[in-house]
């Protein structure tokens, strides 16, 4: 017990002092190199939360490209009217951080479990730096972590959670790459999904014109600077391509003869993820350590859903800094389950993280103008996300292949009854 309480300070003096300088640099009391991280809050998200409370989504600017329950957090610094809206955002995504770790330190008690996990998580946001206080993606993560934990024992609020994740920012829905089609607790896990997404989005529908507008202005969206196919570009740029860098829906983007062919082969690359995570489903060993039951095996739900977040965005057209967040929360999942598999790739991860931070915001204009030093960071922290993509799916294929049970969640104890049966066969033998 003694040492169970030592090491949960200890993780929460880690968390308090990576945290206090998050916070410096926010608030630029530290100021590092490159572009200021919060501009998205003070001018984007602020100017959102005024539209929105106007009773309409942002229906004329293509930089609002989330679903609808991107607005709770948007409209969330409301609820601290006496700090002003920055300030606010801040202070919650701070408590949420604080809220994700004591999750992750209990869950890391329980049997079956560790405290690597929480131990991921603030290596991970830290790493990532200010950017992790900048964005609303920390909330997501920690949704998308509380559903994974939530999954094995409480299906219907799992459910729930994945629902409310999807339509903060989609990506959630991939929680669901590696749960079970069959059993009780499959039904109540896809069905309270369907459920309350399907009641969340009928609801926004009906609360405020625009709240399907985001399908449109993501799909519009090209190749960002920093994703795995502008490589190519950046690396044309100095063969004499004329193409440039602008401001483009929302982010820095590639324009000129043969983007739309770069775009086109992320999009391909992304299908080929998704056939790839198709294909190991319909071969995969059954999921859950009593096929009768068909139950989800927390570490078959938490490997499966690493894998398929990280795929697809290591191939999407655009990674942006906070989309780190994503991987960080979902890695901390896996180090926490025993049973996981993902150890390796999600050590990859958490080293990508560090490395973004020195590529958003240290050496930002290095990458826009694609300088050496800039490519020479994007070719690291992206070659770290393809090296892990390719160990997180050798190592998932490995451990649920044909002829195996997915690693086993934990196994029920027999009944009184049951145990007597047994022993009366044994001895009539």
């Amino acid at each position: 017990m003694t040492g169970t309480g030592s090491g949960t300070a200890a993780a929460w003096t880690a968390w308090a002092a990576t945290r206090v300088l998050l916070l410096l640099c926010v608030f630029r009391v530290l100021v590092l190199p490159g572009p200021d991280v919060t501009t998205d809050v003070s001018e984007i998200y602020h100017g959102w939360s005024e539209v929105l409370r106007s009773g309409t989504f942002p229906l004329d600017d293509v930089t609002w490209q989330y679903p609808p329950a991107a607005a709770l957090p948007v409209l969330a610094p409301g609820l601290l009217p006496f700090l002003p809206y920055t300030t606010a955002f801040t202070v919650l995504v701070l408590a949420v951080d604080a809220a994700a770790l004591a999750l992750f330190l209990r869950v890391g008690r329980a049997p079956g479990h560790r405290r690597t996990g929480a131990w991921a998580w603030i290596a991970g946001v830290a790493l990532l730096g200010p950017t992790a206080y900048a964005r609303y993606d920390l909330m997501v993560a920690a949704v998308a972590a509380a559903a994974l934990f939530a999954a094995a024992r409480r299906p219907r609020t799992a459910g729930a959670l994945i629902a409310l994740g999807a339509l903060l920012k989609v990506w959630p829905v991939l929680l669901l790459t590696g749960a079970p089609l069959r059993g009780r607790r499959a039904r109540a896990l896809w069905g309270s999904a369907a459920g309350w997404a399907a009641a969340l989005m009928l609801a926004a529908v009906l609360a405020a014109p625009g709240a399907l507008s985001f399908l449109t202005f993501q799909r519009d969206r090209g190749t960002e600077v920093e994703s795995l196919g502008a490589l190519v570009l950046h690396l044309a740029r100095h063969a004499g391509w004329p193409g440039e860098v602008q401001l483009h829906y929302g982010s820095l983007e590639f324009l000129g003869p043969g983007v739309p062919l770069v775009s086109a082969l992320s999009l391909a690359l992304t299908g080929a993820a998704l056939a790839w995570l198709v294909h190991w489903r319909l071969r995969a060993g059954p999921f859950g350590a009593r096929a009768e039951c068909a139950e989800p095996a927390p570490a078959t739900l938490c490997d499966a859903a690493f894998t398929a977040v990280l795929l697809f965005t290591t191939t999407s057209r655009v990674i942006s800094p906070q989309y780190l967040l994503w991987l960080v929360g979902l890695a901390a999942v896996c180090l926490t389950v025993r049973a996981s598999r993902q150890g390796p790739p999600a050590v990859l991860v958490l080293l990508a993280a560090g490395v973004t931070q020195l590529e958003f915001p240290v050496s930002f204009a290095d990458v826009v103008a694609s300088d050496a030093r800039g490519i020479a960071l994007l070719v690291l922290r992206n070659g770290l996300l393809v090296a892990a993509c390719l160990v997180a799916c050798r190592r998932l294929r490995a451990h649920t292949g044909p002829g195996r049970a997915a690693v086993p969640g934990p196994v029920a104890r027999p009944s009184l009854s049951s145990a007597r049966g047994a022993h009366t066969r044994a001895t009539s033998r």
